[in-house]
């Protein structure tokens, strides 16, 4: 699916501008949306998903307003929400079960093959008649692609999905979705855990205070930080006051000494060395330098 995004604007009630004059385009495979909490992504997946409407602008999904064929397009959107629930009542199974009746047309028998087909999909086959609000966080957000994936979608919108799973479910997640990525489908992933990007998205876009910061790929951003990441190994007193200056972003203690990562734009310390940035030095660097948010 094209999606292209024009402009769009969601200013509340209150006044709170939470998406500013975002310009986006979106391919098929997989496009990550990165941003620290409170930077509009939750905003903009629910305008994006027709939950919400948009002050101004216009999102186009093939050509399509989404504005003026909102029946049209929404057969075509699968979404799984930051705060995804369940009825408390109903088994594993039939949770998806019921969540295909609302969104197919598929007689009973071909619905159950299709619930089982995406159950074992996400690795739920075996628990099928686990009460769904008793698997796990992980299964959870499993059982909710699942749910997203019902009505055969060609935009897959997911917000927040790997927050507070540990890290076998949050691997066990990106592979779901990497494999996802591989046919016709666009996902749009929103999340504020850099390592969710940086191992799934060959695009993406970083948003803060509503505004695009930043669009292109992974690798493009990592650019931007080359030179400015460094890795020094100091004692308590030394990396104390290094740390009060620099944003640090990894310290691991070694026999007493700390070795650190860092960034700063010149050499911070006479033993630092230049060290291989990656998408979290290029995430840091953006909020203390590009966008002035101090994480000192």
């Amino acid at each position: 699916m094209d999606i292209q995004i024009k402009g769009l604007t969601k200013v509340y009630p209150n006044g709170h501008a939470a998406v500013r004059n975002v310009d986006l385009e979106i391919g098929s495979g997989m496009f990550g949306l990165l941003g620290p909490n409170g930077a509009g992504k939750s905003s903009f997946m629910r305008i994006l998903v027709t939950v919400q409407k948009a002050t101004s602008g216009a999102i186009l999904m093939d050509g399509m307003d989404i504005n003026q064929n909102r029946q049209k397009i929404r057969p075509l959107i699968g979404y799984l929400p930051q705060d995804f629930t369940f009825f408390s009542k109903l088994k594993t199974w039939e949770f998806l079960d019921y969540a295909a009746q609302l969104s197919t047309p598929l007689k009973k028998k071909e619905r159950l093959k299709k619930v089982d087909t995406l159950l074992d999909q996400v690795g739920l086959l075996d628990v099928r008649e686990r009460m769904a609000n008793k698997l796990s966080g992980g299964m959870k957000r499993r059982l909710g692609i699942a749910q997203a994936l019902i009505g055969d979608p060609r935009l897959l919108v997911i917000d927040e999905p790997t927050t507070g799973l540990d890290p076998e479910e949050r691997i066990r997640f990106r592979n779901i979705l990497s494999d996802l990525s591989q046919k016709d489908v666009t996902i749009i992933l929103s999340t504020h855990i850099v390592g969710d990007i940086s191992s799934t998205c060959h695009n993406m876009a970083m948003l803060n205070k509503g505004e695009v910061a930043f669009k292109g790929s992974p690798e493009g951003m990592i650019n931007r930080v080359r030179g400015h990441v460094w890795q020094v190994t100091l004692d308590d007193d030394s990396f104390n006051a290094l740390k009060i200056k620099y944003p640090v972003v990894s310290t691991i203690p070694i026999e007493g000494m700390w070795e650190a990562q860092l960034i700063s734009e010149d050499k911070p310390h006479p033993e630092a060395i230049d060290a291989t940035p990656n998408l979290e030095h290029a995430y840091v660097y953006f909020m203390e330098n590009e966008l002035g948010v101090s994480l000192v």
